[in-house]
């Protein structure tokens, strides 16, 4: 439900009573992945999405139940072979379905009110959603965050507590959202904690919410100002930085959340970059590009792409080698910058490298889905816990 954090953060303040259908598990094709949402509050309001459409109608109506009744229910949607029209998921694929109602008097609203605020605000937490165990817990909420204690609503289960907020911590701390089981007798795929005392078998969805990712643009050039607004759009928190005051504006970049006069170089030395940080180096100027690029290559970022012909590129390699950056650097370089889109507008050419953006995060090998003998969601070949869940 952190998807759709905004709305619902102002649902609790106006004291809505609402319920939350939550994606818990996908088999297959499916339109939306774990943690995706859909909400409907008393008054039948709906925000979100859990299927783009196929099953959209039957869930509000479980939320509608669930919102008045207070009930939790766990419910699987797939495709009908014998109706296509029947409530069922056309693509093939099936979803799990966890309807959680948020009411007021409800030891789980608390919980879930910090985690949707903790989201507004940026902050790093995670929000684990019980989908299987006893069935007093279906639904009940534990809220883990980067520093502090969680919070809980799991009751009177202090060692499936304990076992899930370590296991949720571990998540957040790698920007992972996964299904996990805590507790039981030890039996397969019980996972962490198990043996005596350490409580009933209890699965939990984890979703992980950190601070959007950055996206550094360097170079106040026009491919930069649409780039800028392709990477908002992907949830990027971006950045532009160039040497040149009078190009290097606010009023030229009114969308980018930080507009910065230096060298490149000299600004990456002494920002904050992680492991989601996507750096653009559009400027194609050896003055600017060679040390910016030596620095950025030895950076653990996820992406570093330069703008330039392909002799622009044959040059730049040669100053780089000869600057010393060895060929295990030079590899990571993604230039010239994007994918092979034909494109030639500031538009299109944003667009290319937002697609190899997100081929490279996704694992996709960019090339046509028609004849593709590849799956249309490669983070499903990771495995049930999935890749890195962030804005981008």
């Amino acid at each position: 439900m952190l998807d759709i954090a905004a709305e619902l953060h102002g649902w609790m303040e106006q004291d809505r009573d609402f319920a939350v259908a939550t994606v818990v598990a996908v088999t297959g094709s499916a339109p939306r992945r774990p943690g995706a949402a859909l909400a409907v509050d008393t008054d039948g309001t709906a925000v979100g999405s859990v299927s783009g459409g196929c099953v959209e109608g039957a869930v509000y109506d479980l939320c509608r139940q669930a919102a008045e009744d207070g009930h939790p229910v766990r419910e699987r949607f797939g495709y009908s072979d014998d109706d296509a029209f029947a409530v069922g998921l056309t693509c093939g694929g099936v979803i799990d379905i966890l309807v959680t109602p948020v009411r007021r008097g409800d030891p789980s609203r608390p919980v879930l009110a910090a985690a949707l605020a903790a989201a507004v605000r940026g902050e790093a937490a995670a929000l684990a959603l019980v989908t299987e165990g006893p069935a007093e817990l279906l639904g009940r909420p534990l809220l883990v965050r980067a520093e502090g204690p969680a919070d809980s609503a799991l009751g009177a289960l202090p060692a499936v507590e304990r076992a899930a907020a370590a296991r949720a911590t571990a998540l957040l701390d790698a920007g992972r959202t996964a299904h996990i089981t805590v507790g039981g007798d030890g039996g397969p795929g019980s996972g962490w904690g198990d043996g005596p005392g350490c409580g009933p078998r209890t699965g939990l969805l984890v979703v992980a919410n950190l601070p959007a990712p950055r996206m550094i643009v360097f170079g106040a050039i026009d491919f930069a100002s649409a780039l800028v607004r392709m990477g908002r759009f992907l949830g990027y928190r971006v950045t532009v930085c160039d040497a040149r005051p009078v190009f290097t504006t606010a009023a030229r970049f009114p969308e980018a959340d930080e507009v910065v006069v230096d060298w490149p170089h000299r600004y990456l030395e002494q920002t904050d970059t992680d492991a989601r940080t996507v750096l653009c180096v559009l400027t194609h100027d050896a003055k600017f590009d060679i040390p910016l690029l030596r620095l950025a290559l030895t950076l653990p970022v996820a992406y570093v792409g330069a703008m330039g012909s392909r002799t622009t590129h044959l040059d730049r390699n040669a100053r780089l080698r000869e600057a010393g950056v060895p060929e295990a650097a030079l590899a990571r370089l993604r230039s010239p910058i994007g994918l092979d889109l034909g494109a030639h507008s500031p538009e299109e050419t944003a667009l290319s490298i937002a697609a190899e953006i997100v081929a490279l995060r996704r694992g996709g090998t960019g090339v046509p889905l028609r004849g593709a003998h590849t799956p249309i969601h490669h983070d499903e070949a990771d495995g049930p816990e999935g890749r890195v869940g962030s804005a981008a």
